[in-house]
């Protein structure tokens, strides 16, 4: 089995130097209780030789100021722990959000991101706020009762080193089978929110042919194969509760009747002089307290094992070949300079295989179809010019400068892209189609896309809500509406990625001519087309040889 790495690795610098204060002043609260359990011991110790009653309420004083400074110290800890994993997972969740956006279209799947958004960043909440302070506890605690185990019985200090490794020992052998059912658990999770993601998307489709019986068997064997993951792990956490919390109780248990029978006189060694009562009730209060913080870290190891398995698909998403886009995706003031673009000598990588472009040189106002077969390059072509992409050789010119990630969400305030997969937002079509409410003439800008029939067969016209998939609106009519789009937003440069596809000759000619009007219009108009009909209409067209893209 593969060693995985800490997830100490998804902590920033500060979170790490936070949560060590805090586990340090979780340890020292811990580290107080000696002190307490000798200020009992003395009280009880008094009262049985007929000390004054001043003496027991100084115990008593001394008993509830140490506890009042212990819980204080404890409170500070959480507090400090608490914010560190707030913060951490704040900033994970940020950072995930802000890369998969930033993918152009080839990320992890809506589902597997919303399960780790919501479901798996969360299992870190409690190894980031139990597992270090445990750690730092166990590393001094049981040390210093050790220590004072020895100093007044080494009979009860022999019981401790005993048992105490035992602990440790057992916890790593369950851990190791913690972290595979984690594993799992994690996986199934993930499985379960992409299978119900897809149910939904195709609800439709399952009523219409009447598949509502098999869809539901299918989600219902995927709900009990992640109730059955959930329970290994259950099984696996009391498991090792039962099995560590034995060891636990016969350790104190031992301490127990070593200590009663040597203060009935049937035991006479184990001590160094005799064992006096409060020497006994200092070492079965001692007892315990040796053994809770093995307990509470043996409690913290399976939320480690949950967070080294959530680390490890952080890991698998960060590692994606996918390229991000240019710049941030940031709303920016258009980049200055001519509605002009260019290729020059571009490769891009696919995988392990090379793509040379053809150079391309488009002026201000001027309309070009990139035509070619299907892979030559052409929908590549289109991402590097809106910034999709970057080149591996050569160099992008947009507005007369290079294209940079420094530059590219201004220039991307200037253009319009039309995809061959429209996705539509959950919102009304008025906002969709002018998102800034700038009062422009929406019904002009349908009219030159040729697009107004299309909200008049609506129901409840601009303030239909499509949905995410667009729903209410073909194809075709999805991508004239974002073409009315790019009228309204006043791009003065045009990429569409064959917007005539999959259409009949109706679609295809209405959408022609709405670029043919963007073009008429001084607009710069790039697409990349099999239809000869929409290629013959543009200004020139430029050849794309075959290749892999």
């Amino acid at each position: 089995m593969a060693r995985r790495a800490s997830p100490d690795r998804l902590l920033p610098a500060q979170a790490q130097a936070t949560l060590r204060r805090a586990a340090l002043l979780s340890a020292v609260a811990a580290a107080a209780w000696p002190l307490q359990a000798l200020l009992i011991a003395w009280g009880i110790g008094g009262w049985v030789s007929g000390a004054p009653g001043s003496a027991s309420l100084g115990v008593a004083a001394g008993f509830a100021a140490v506890g009042i400074a212990r819980a204080g110290l404890d409170r500070v800890a959480a507090r400090l722990a608490f914010r560190a994993s707030d913060g951490v997972i704040h900033d994970l969740r940020q950072q995930l959000l802000t890369r998969e956006a930033l993918r152009p279209g080839a990320g992890a799947s809506s589902a597997a991101l919303a399960a780790m958004l919501t479901e798996k960043l969360a299992v870190l909440g409690p190894w980031i706020t139990r597992y270090r302070p445990a750690m730092a506890r166990t590393r001094l605690v049981p040390l210093l009762i050790l220590a004072l185990a020895f100093y007044v019985s080494w009979a009860v200090g022999l019981i401790f080193l005993v048992a105490g490794p035992l602990i440790p020992v057992f916890m790593a052998l369950v851990g190791m089978a913690a972290k595979e059912a984690s594993s799992r658990q994690m996986v199934e999770i993930g499985d379960m929110n992409t299978l119900l993601i897809d149910r939904i998307a195709a609800l439709p489709d399952i009523l219409l042919l009447n598949a509502g019986d098999a869809s539901r068997a299918a989600f219902e064997a995927r709900a009990e194969g992640l109730r059955a993951r959930t329970m290994a792990v259950l099984r696996i956490a009391f498991l090792s509760s039962t099995t560590l919390e034995l060891f636990a109780a016969i350790g104190v248990a031992m301490v127990a009747v070593f200590v009663g029978f040597s203060l009935l006189g049937e035991v006479t060694w184990g001590s160094w002089g005799g064992l006096t009562l409060s020497e006994g009730i200092f070492l079965l209060l001692l007892a315990p307290e040796f053994f809770q913080p093995l307990r509470d870290l043996a409690a913290a190891w399976h939320d480690k094992a949950a967070a080294e398995a959530v680390a490890d698909e952080l890991d698998a998403l960060a590692g994606d070949e996918t390229a991000p886009v240019l710049g941030q995706g940031a709303t920016a003031a258009p980049l200055a300079g001519p509605a002009s673009v260019a290729l020059q000598g571009v490769t891009v990588l696919r995988g392990a295989q090379r793509l040379a472009l053809p150079d391309l040189e488009v002026g201000p106002g001027e309309s070009v179809a990139l035509s070619g077969a299907s892979g030559a390059g052409k929908s590549t072509m289109l991402d590097l010019l809106a910034g999709l992409l970057a080149p591996a050789e050569g160099q992008v010119v947009v507005a007369g400068q290079p294209l940079t990630a420094g530059v590219a969400d201004a220039w991307r305030a200037r253009i319009a892209y039309v995809p061959q997969s429209v996705h539509v937002p959950d919102m009304t079509l008025r906002r969709f189609l002018d998102p800034h409410d700038s009062g422009a003439d929406l019904d002009a800008a349908l009219r030159d896309a040729r697009a107004e029939g299309i909200v008049a067969a609506l129901p409840e016209g601009l303030e239909t809500v499509l949905g995410e998939t667009g729903a209410g609106v073909s194809g075709g009519e999805a991508r004239r509406l974002l073409i009315a789009r790019a009228f309204l937003s006043g791009a003065d440069v045009i990429l569409a990625d064959e917007p005539t596809a999959d259409l009949d000759a109706a679609n295809g000619a209405a959408i022609t001519e709405a670029l043919v009007a963007l073009a008429k219009g001084g607009r710069t108009v790039i697409v990349a087309t099999h239809d000869p009909a929409l290629a013959a209409a543009m200004g020139r067209i430029l050849p794309v040889g075959e290749g892999v893209a």
